[in-house]
């Protein structure tokens, strides 16, 4: 299993994700495509592309010139059914790559928040054994319509589009279920400017937070990420 890793800011990470490839003795080839690794033309050579998130927005086209052929990319992928896996500003980016609009600035979320899955994930093969609502790690401003086609699988007051499935196994998620305690710590560390700036009071806060939500939201975002793994 030959999954392609597209990274579009530094410090991200692949955290629960990472831990579910890995458990299913995946081989990573993780393009960094903000510092100007070269995208492959398409999905030959692969059977999984995760897109990860970033500071920028889904329509940054101009500071970001792959954006165009990492949209192409996603949907070669998806077109020869093999798993997508978009995370907040990946999903955004699947949206956009199947006729969504993208809604910047419109949906500002941080932290644990809870999420509530649809009708249709009860039958979906990545979500469809977690509960029916949870916490999880927000961190967007962004947001998007639902992509002409797909699915809905969760949603909250915040952003109506918390996950999404396009066709068997092209996926997006708003919420970063990758993110487990381990992983917001060293974000807490990365980002510490960034979050001076727009969430001052997160490091009083950060450590009650991480004991009421972080358990049941780490044991959910790696049941969705092992669930994930399965699909590829």
């Amino acid at each position: 299993m030959r999954v392609l890793v597209v990274q579009n800011f530094d410090n991200t990470g692949l955290g629960q994700a990472g831990a579910a490839l890995e458990e299913a003795g995946a081989e990573l080839d993780i393009r960094n495509a903000h510092l100007g690794d070269a995208l492959p033309p398409g999905a030959d050579g692969h059977d999984a592309i995760v897109v990860l998130g970033g500071a920028q927005n889904a329509l940054a086209d101009e500071e970001y010139t792959y954006i165009p052929a990492l949209l192409a990319l996603m949907r070669d992928f998806e077109s020869r059914d093999r798993a997508v896996l978009g995370i907040c500003l990946g999903s955004q980016l699947l949206a956009r790559a199947y006729g969504a609009e993208n809604l910047i600035g419109t949906a500002p979320e941080f932290g644990w928040h809870g999420v509530s899955l649809t009708a249709e994930a009860a039958g979906d093969s990545v979500l469809g054994a977690l509960p029916r609502e949870f916490p999880i790690f927000q961190w967007h401003d962004d947001t998007f319509t639902l992509p002409p086609g797909a699915v809905r699988l969760a949603s909250n007051a915040a952003a109506a589009n918390q996950a999404f499935r396009i066709g068997r196994a092209a996926y997006g998620f708003q919420f970063h279920f990758e993110a487990d305690r381990p992983l917001i710590r060293h974000w807490n560390t990365a980002f510490a400017s960034y979050l001076a700036d727009r969430q001052p009071d997160w490091p009083a806060r950060f450590d009650a937070e991480a004991e009421l939500h972080g358990p049941e939201a780490d044991a959910t975002g790696l049941a969705l990420a092992r669930a994930w793994v399965a699909a590829i």
